[in-house]
Formats: structure tokens, C-alpha cells, sequence
């Protein structure tokens, strides 16, 4: 219940700061990955940011009327397509991005170093238990 709380309560203060970003989470979730990973093909971001390919589509469309990303012929396979950040997409994806990282660090100043390492440790420990005991 520890666990399930301190989630929750670190969900709902990202949430809203993204929300104070006027971006809904799935639109914030694909700039950030294009920020940081660059130009990728549209079903990758999906996997990435855990939407459908449907959601994904309608996500990148409404993006693309926002002038935020478009759409390019993948280099590699000319048959799929990659989405790339406008020019436009960047400035608002990096003034939107350093904020919530800001506002998330402010959550962790609770935490030494020391603690946040321990913590990461931890987790990565539970989560990959968890996934070995939901697999049989």
C-alpha cells in the first residue's frame, strides 16, 4: 500500500504539471520522445509511449495541425514514416520539458543522493520480480 500510494501521489503531481502545460499526457509523451530520441518511425513512439496504433495516428494528427511535428518518408523503408519536431514543436517541447523536470526534481529534493540511487535499486528490483512472478 506504501508503494501504491507514493506512485499515485508522484502520478498525480507529474500529471499536473503537465497538464499546466496545456498538453494532454500522450502529446507531452510523444514531443519529449522526439526531443530526446530525435526523428522516429510513428509505431516506435507508439511502443515508446504506450499508446495504439489508432491513438497514435489521431495523437499525430492533432500535432501535425498544431504545427508541433510532421511527417516524413522514413530514410531507411520508404514505406513507413517517421514524425520529426517542427522548429516550432522544439521551442515548446524544451520550455515545456526543463519546467516539469524542475517541478518533478522539486519532488525528489526530499530524497539524499544516496537515497535516490537506493531507491532506483530497489525498484529496479521489485518491478523485475514482479514481471518474473506474472509470468509463471
Amino acid at each position: 500500500m506504501v508503494l501504491a500510494r507514493a506512485a499515485s501521489a508522484v502520478e498525480k503531481a507529474d500529471r499536473t504539471s503537465i497538464a499546466q502545460s496545456g498538453l494532454i499526457p500522450s502529446d507531452f509523451g510523444i514531443l519529449e520522445a522526439l526531443l530526446h530520441k530525435g526523428p522516429l518511425p510513428i509505431n516506435t513512439i507508439g511502443r515508446k509511449v504506450l499508446l495504439t496504433s489508432g491513438s497514435m495516428t489521431a495523437a499525430a494528427n492533432r500535432l501535425m495541425a498544431r504545427n508541433l511535428v510532421e511527417r516524413i518518408k522514413d530514410p531507411c523503408d520508404g514505406r513507413s514514416f517517421q514524425l520529426h519536431l517542427t522548429s516550432t514543436g522544439r521551442r515548446l517541447i524544451e520550455g515545456i520539458y526543463a519546467k516539469h523536470a524542475r517541478n518533478l526534481e522539486s519532488i525528489a529534493a526530499v530524497l539524499s543522493d544516496q537515497e535516490r540511487c537506493e531507491l532506483v535499486r530497489l525498484l529496479k528490483k521489485l518491478g523485475h520480480h514482479a514481471q518474473t512472478v506474472a509470468m509463471g
